[in-house]
């Protein structure tokens, strides 16, 4: 008989969700719901994504985020595409979203869960059609259940995080995630309508020859940073550098290479926010056996003040971040 007539299409991410809820006994099954949940809205945007050049959903939409940077037509399609998904999943009590000022109550008061999410990372490469992604990391709630979250539960360091993951919209859409037990990656096949697993139990590689920094820039950096790029060019690393976070952090995370947004001129704090891009993106890439740093602290132990707060990144191959941390430790020191 010959099998190759019906060859498996794979494990679907549904299937290997709920394979894993074991993992997860305090959560009866809410976790795996609000994954399914998120994943439904990548779908949704994915589609608004690969359609963009012929409907009127490219360009600048006239309106600022919190942050003060020009929000895209696709910013907000995907904002209200996740903040749908997420109020009408159930499971989610509030929502801190890069695209809103305050956090956002969903009025599901029984809700267990913070999530914290940029809908959609790096959009201002749409009309160009480079990749870009969604970024979101997820928090159980400290307060009693019954009434909204609580600043508390919205102001979480990442060590509290219990998934985070985020969405490529590339070449092929991708959706990686953790639950604190390794990262798995999940390819999209249209035709199905259905997220595969695609890429199980993701280790990034101990070191690699790659750095990702936006060198326009460098001349605000610090010395330490200027210093370890000059010893990447010495020793031909290759520079890579995209625009858009995820599409730089994914490449790295499967190949080798560090990612760095460091505190600049322009932005002492560094540009990118914790809450819901430095956070996710850490605990993802130490769950693959990476590191993430500000430069001097852990990301994940770094306690949170404000929504929106600021942070510089180092993040990828452990080897590498922990040699732009020999950089600014001797820049310290020489102080």
């Amino acid at each position: 008989m010959n099998f190759n007539l019906a060859i498996p299409v794979g494990t679907t991410l549904d299937r290997f969700i709920m394979r894993k809820q074991e993992a997860f006994p305090f959560a009866t099954g809410e976790l795996s719901q609000l994954l399914r949940d998120i994943a439904l809205a990548g779908k949704i945007v994915n589609r608004e994504i690969n359609r963009a050049g012929l409907l009127d959903v490219t360009g600048a939409y006239g309106q600022q985020n919190v942050q003060g940077e020009e929000q895209q037509k696709l910013d907000v399609i995907a904002n209200i595409r996740f903040i749908r998904a997420l109020r009408n999943g159930g499971e989610v009590c509030t929502i801190i979203s890069e695209e809103e000022d305050e956090a956002i109550h969903t009025g599901n008061k029984k809700g267990k869960y913070i999530v914290a999410i940029d809908p959609l990372d790096g959009s201002s490469n749409i009309d160009v059609n480079v990749s870009i992604g969604t970024i979101f990391s997820i928090y159980r709630r400290k307060s009693e259940t019954g009434c909204d979250g609580t600043m508390e539960d919205c102001l979480q360091m990442g060590t509290q995080q219990v998934a985070a993951g985020y969405i490529i919209y590339g070449s092929s859409t991708m959706l990686v995630y953790t639950t604190g037990h390794g990262v798995n990656g999940f390819t999209y096949d249209p035709s199905l309508g259905e997220f595969f697993l695609s890429h199980p139990d993701i280790k990034t590689p101990a070191n690699g020859n790659v750095y990702s920094c936006n060198e326009g820039s460098v001349n605000s950096f610090p010395e330490s940073i200027k210093q370890y790029l000059n010893y990447c060019k010495e020793n031909n690393y290759s520079a890579r550098y995209i625009g858009s976070l995820v599409a730089d952090f994914h490449r790295n995370l499967l190949k080798g290479g560090v990612y760095i947004y460091p505190s600049t001129a322009k932005a002492p704090n560094g540009k990118l926010r914790l809450m819901y891009e430095c956070n996710a993106l850490a605990y993802i890439v130490e769950q693959a056996g990476g590191k993430a740093t500000n430069g001097s602290r852990r990301i994940l132990e770094i306690e949170p003040t404000e929504l929106h707060q600021r942070c510089p990144l180092v993040i990828g191959s452990p080897e590498m971040v922990d040699k732009v941390e020999e950089f600014i430790k001797s820049e310290v020191a020489a102080v």
